[in-house]
């Protein structure tokens, strides 16, 4: 973002949407930033533009983050990884003069929120996915000052797409015109005004946001990983530092793990893909490296997020090309090789130790090879009695268990793995039709599957 003059440039810019315009209130005492998906106090777009706005203004600005129980397929490893980061977020915006709200359902309303600091105006940022898009618009319709959403998640503005995008090469053109637009370093700005007001009700950035709330028990938080901006920096520094230049060659090889593990930091807005993708860019290493990471964050990543932008049946099978459905038409009274039911495969009791290591996994430490989880997606095709529960029995199990899960990258990497989508036709064959097959013997030709399976049975998952 660059240094703005005035109000009116900053509407203009394409990463920012104006729900409910109009002057700011010229007796409001702040900006509010309503915090949700971009957990962060760095390199944030949305912050940006709530600290421009306040700026011009000549007024603070508060950040309100209020988590609830009631999210889609939350649990308790999704909000313990989520707390995690509260402390980071407290401690960034203190530096950059900014106020920092903490409450917790019930008291989560931002109505009853911005009535009491007197919001001037307010700022969020954007989520593609259904239910917070549909808590967006319930703002818009009820807040009396502007409401605008910053695309604070994504390098290139997802609205610069048009529409839903067929596959990565169709979307990669239009990504790469506007990158060098976008890849740029955040402004990280203070607030001129510094956030003084006292006495407004705030929990403790370590206080324990699910004190008293029903939640799953049975998934309980990881201890591979650690949420948080602080922890997830240094995710990132390790990874550019030790693996980064191995990755082209080795990102396929689960056994080797060459990946990343910023994903769950990404979801959860503790980094965001400008911090990523400058540090990657920035690497002293060979051209193939960076490029090769890059791809997959920015081309592959924001395809899945205008996936779930643009297309409303996400989640379910109507989001099908319409080759794939022809397809399918055909195969659908094929026998399976075996059938397993949703407990089976949640519990890992299948005949194949790689699908099972695959699984346990995911189960005990939250996280999965991206390219077992494509293995592990299709086995699920395989050996489901259809087409329909394959693909809902692979999203209960993503949401519920992936501390990424919930997210428009599993969404997108089920329907491909599932449903073809953003793949073209392959050979036809039983059960698949003419979507792309994975078997265990070609997967194991590519990695050390029994090394794999030994390091997953080692780590006692």
């Amino acid at each position: 973002m660059k240094s703005v003059v005035s109000i009116e440039a900053l509407k203009q810019d394409p990463r920012v949407t104006v729900r409910r315009d109009g002057a700011p209130d010229p007796d409001g005492r702040c900006v509010v930033y309503w915090m949700q998906r971009s957990q962060r106090a760095i390199d944030n777009p949305a912050l940006d533009t709530a600290v421009a706005v306040a700026n011009l203004l000549g007024k603070a600005v508060v950040v309100f983050l209020a988590p609830v129980p009631f999210y889609p397929n939350s649990n308790l490893r999704h909000l313990a990884f989520l707390q995690q980061g509260i402390a980071d977020i407290a401690n960034g915006l203190k530096r950059r003069r900014i106020g920092f709200v903490l409450r917790r359902y019930p008291e989560h309303h931002l109505l009853k929120f911005c009535d009491e600091v007197r919001a001037a105006l307010v700022i969020g940022d954007e989520n593609p996915m259904r239910n917070p898009e549909s808590w967006r618009q319930k703002a818009t319709g009820r807040l009396r000052v502007p409401f605008w959403t910053v695309d604070s998640d994504v390098i290139v503005p997802t609205k610069l797409m048009l529409k839903e995008q067929f596959s990565a090469r169709t979307i990669r053109p239009r990504i790469k015109a506007h990158l060098d637009d976008f890849l740029v370093p955040c402004l990280n700005l203070s607030a001129r005004i510094p956030w003084t007001t006292s006495g407004l009700e705030s929990l403790p950035p370590d206080f324990d946001i699910t004190q008293g709330w029903t939640l799953d028990p049975t998934v309980q938080p990881v201890t591979n990983l650690t949420g948080g901006t602080k922890q997830g920096l240094e995710v990132l520094r390790r990874f550019v530092s030790e693996r980064l230049a191995k990755y082209s060659e080795r990102r396929n090889r689960p056994e080797l793990d060459a990946t990343s593990r910023l994903s769950p930091y990404l979801h959860f807005g503790h980094l965001g893909p400008h911090t990523v993708a400058l540090a990657v860019r920035e690497a002293a290493l060979p051209f193939g490296e960076p490029e090769a990471f890059l791809e997959q964050l920015i081309v592959r990543r924001e395809l899945a997020i205008n996936f779930v932008r643009f297309n409303p049946n996400y989640d379910s099978l109507e989001c099908m090309e319409a080759w794939a459905d022809r397809s399918f038409a055909l195969h659908c009274g094929d026998p399976r090789p075996v059938s397993y039911s949703e407990r089976q495969f949640e519990n890992a009791e299948t005949h194949d130790p790689l699908w099972n290591a695959a699984q346990c996994q995911m189960v005990t430490a939250g996280w999965m090879h991206n390219y077992m989880r494509m293995y592990w997606a299709k086995k699920i095709l395989e050996w489901s009695p259809s087409v329909a529960a394959a693909f809902h029995t692979a999203l209960r199990l993503n949401d519920r268990y992936q501390l990424d899960g919930r997210d428009p990258n599993g969404y997108a990497g089920v329907a491909w793995a599932i449903l073809g989508k953003h793949d073209r036709a392959w050979s036809e064959r039983p059960v698949f039709g003419k979507v792309r097959y994975m078997s265990f013997a070609s997967t194991s030709r590519k990695f050390d599957s029994k090394s794999y399976v030994e390091q997953v049975s080692a780590l006692g998952v």
